[in-house]
């Protein structure tokens, strides 16, 4: 809980004064380019003191029952004045010199702009970080993010930081040093900047590429009809059919993986131990893929039972692109949902047992100990949530239902729900709209993932068979208590033949994909179940809540049983279409989106570590000017379903061509495992990503 001292009259003269020099001060200020803006901070120095005797524009803050205390302290690292604070017994909290919530000191800002913050420090712990709040119009003051952590230092050093971009409906920031260890932190000296680059003119001359992009129809067939598909560490990308939705190959015993390789444009077929048709997949730690259930069986003629679940699990390796066995679960698995944790373990939920009734039991895969473990080893509430039900991972660790799922009508209940598996408690979400029309409708957590706001967008129900909607829904977890808002429509597209029966149609089996630049691509759908595909592609961006349409169109029908995911140059995959008729599209698209046509790509001069530990930093050298920089974990997505997919942003520290990239010290943002590492330039363009390893 933050604590606000009490502003006498005299104070607010005093902050009047500032106020007024301050603008004075603009004034006569000439304009700059955004790399070099007007300093944004009231009392940066700390040099104008309340009645108090404390910094004006500063407050005492934080939280716990640690004994501390606040001191201004003589002299400062330039002029009289430091602020210092003492922690001598933690107590379950922290204290925090932050900057007053309130308008006349804190710093106005504009969404979608990012920030130069420094500070100049001393510290006798390892236990500090700088720590933003923001102010939103419609929520108030809310905790934003910690940007960076700060190494102890005997000598007064600078800790510079570029924030992320200020995400949408936010005014005012305000921010400071967190200290939470035991020890004595100093500061003195702060700074903030607009940094954000002036608009480039463009120079694309690919015509309406440089706005929509390109698609590629690869002149080769995928050898496996590609119903799931994986973007393994070594780049190449894992497409998994089984027996691909044919009872005649499941009948023959033939089951098929291959493996893309994307600098050839060439295929390796993998042999395939069972029928991984409709199983789940996740990345683990090490990069190998975790890869469960799957289909035991076929409908049967006379009525006497429907599909059945695998028990089966596999560990598929990229270094020798082969599956190994593991233990079973403990329950069959046909369309199950799979998330990584924050510890790297894996939790299995849904999908239809050996007997076709659905899975209750929560599975669990231990990663120390490389195997599934018992029903009762496993926390359980008993609870059925449906075929691939969308569970992303929340920054407290819990899991939120998105309503996203497959096949006919959502559970009873709100639609949506944030399941705790430690507490084995359910709690219900509400506001989401058309519920049970969310059969293969898709859900991301949108960038960055420090934000934890989910995007839930189309989708239909094969049972009634309605028209697929345009809704989309949209949720801020990190409220006091989440609910799903109306965010806009789809923009809507055109059927079979490019002509419309109705103007803006919605779809089903959506595609969306989080990008580099920090926007969602979304793509390929269809009307109805295993019909009318729909052919439209936009880009959505977190930042401004709007879709750009008219992105180009994949020529390639893309509904049931297809898949659109990054690559590691920012190009999408697209696979996969399985229409009603029981054929299967087995052509592969790749679209270059247009950030690709607006210049060269920055360059990183030298190695990047590649084991990055939670809360490092690291430092690379660039050939050219960088805005932004994220970590985009590498797609395992099957029936619009890709709930591990993320995008975490990277704070920056700035020094000519040095960049420090600073990673969240929490696991739950970044789930251990391999990375996508891109840098953005300040055109627009992104790096081809480096591959590093969190843990």
């Amino acid at each position: 809980m933050r604590h606000r001292p009490w502003i006498s009259r005299g104070d607010r003269r005093n902050i009047a004064r500032l106020l007024v020099i301050l603008l004075v001060v603009t004034l006569l200020t000439p304009v700059r380019p955004a790399s070099a803006s007007a300093e944004l901070l009231v009392n940066p120095g700390l040099e104008t003191v309340d009645a108090g005797g404390f910094p004006s524009c500063w407050e005492r803050s934080g939280w716990g029952d640690g004994a501390y205390a606040f001191e201004v302290v003589h002299p400062g690292r330039t002029g009289a004045n430091a602020m210092q604070v003492t922690l001598t017994a933690t107590g379950g909290g922290d204290r925090k010199a932050m900057m007053l919530e309130n308008p006349s000191c804190a710093p106005n800002v504009t969404p979608g702009h990012q920030y130069d913050l420094s500070t100049w420090y001393t510290s006798t712990t390892p236990d500090t970080v700088l720590t933003a709040f923001r102010r939103d119009v419609t929520q108030g003051w809310v905790c934003w993010t910690d940007l960076v952590s700060l190494a102890p230092a005997t000598s007064w050093t600078m800790a510079s930081v570029r924030t992320p971009q200020i995400p949408p409906g936010t005014d005012q920031i305000v921010w400071g040093v967190t200290i939470y260890g035991t020890g004595v932190l100093r500061t003195d000296d702060y700074a903030m900047a607009d940094a954000t680059a002036p608009a480039p003119g463009s120079s694309c001359s690919a015509g309406a590429a440089c706005t929509q992009g390109s698609w590629q129809v690869l002149p080769v067939e995928s050898p496996a009809r590609g119903i799931h598909a994986v973007v393994l560490r070594t780049g190449d990308v894992l497409l998994v059919a089984g027996s691909g939705n044919s009872e005649d190959m499941f009948a023959a015993g033939t089951f098929t993986s291959a493996v893309y390789h994307p600098r050839t444009g060439t295929f390796t077929v993998v042999p395939t131990p069972a029928d991984l048709f409709c199983s789940g997949h996740v990345q683990l730690p090490d990069g190998r893929v975790l890869i469960m259930g799957g289909n035991k069986a076929y409908p049967a003629a006379d009525l006497s039972h429907g599909y059945e679940g695998l028990r089966d699990s596999y560990v598929f390796d990229p270094a020798t692109a082969t599956y190994q066995r593991l233990n079973d679960m403990s329950a069959g698995s046909w369309y199950p949902s799979a998330t990584a944790m924050g510890n790297g373990d894996v939790i299995a939920l849904g999908g239809l047992g050996e007997d076709s009734s659905g899975t209750v039991a929560t599975q669990y895969f231990d990663v120390s100990q490389g195997r599934w473990l018992g029903i009762g080893e496993a926390h359980q509430t008993w609870s059925y949530w449906g075929l691939y039900p969308s569970m992303i991972l929340m920054q407290d660790g819990r899991l939120f239902y998105t309503g996203s799922h497959v096949f006919g009508n959502g559970l009873p209940g709100s639609g949506a729900s944030i399941y705790d598996y430690d507490a084995a408690t359910i709690t219900p979400v509400p506001g989401l709209r058309n519920k049970d029309q969310r059969d293969q409708s898709m859900s991301v957590l949108l960038p960055p993932a420090q934000d934890q706001r989910v995007l839930t967008l189309g989708g239909g129900n094969i049972e009634s068979n309605p028209d697929a909607h345009r809704l989309t829904d949209i949720i801020d977890l990190k409220a006091a208590s989440p609910g799903y808002v109306a965010g806009p429509d789809l923009p809507g597209g055109t059927l079979t033949g490019g002509v419309a029966e109705t103007a803006a149609q919605g779809k089903m089996y959506v595609s969306a994909v989080l990008l580099p630049d920090g926007t969602v691509f979304e793509t390929g759908g269809a009307l109805h179940n295993r019909a009318d595909p729909v052919y439209e592609a936009s880009l959505y961006d977190p930042v401004t809540g709007v879709f750009t349409p008219g992105m180009a169109v994949d020529p390639v029908p893309r509904g049931y049983h297809s898949s659109a995911f990054l690559l590691p140059d920012g190009r999408v995959m697209a696979v996969g279409d399985n229409p009603g008729d029981g054929s299967f599209d087995q052509r592969v698209s790749v679209y270059t989106p247009p950030y690709l046509f607006h210049g060269a790509r920055p360059q990183i001069l030298g190695g990047v570590d590649e084991q990055w530990a939670y809360g490092s930093s690291h430092t690379v050298t660039v050939d050219t000017p960088i805005v932004r920089a994220s970590l985009i974990r590498p797609a395992a997505v099957t029936h619009s379903s890709d709930p591990n997919q993320r995008f975490v942003e990277l704070p920056m520290s700035v020094n000519g061509d040095d960049i420090t990239l600073n990673l969240t010290s929490n696991p739950n943002i970044a789930p251990p495992g391999w990375y996508m590492l891109f840098l953005l330039g300040a055109d627009g363009v992104p790096s081809v990503a480096s591959w590093v390893r969190v843990s």
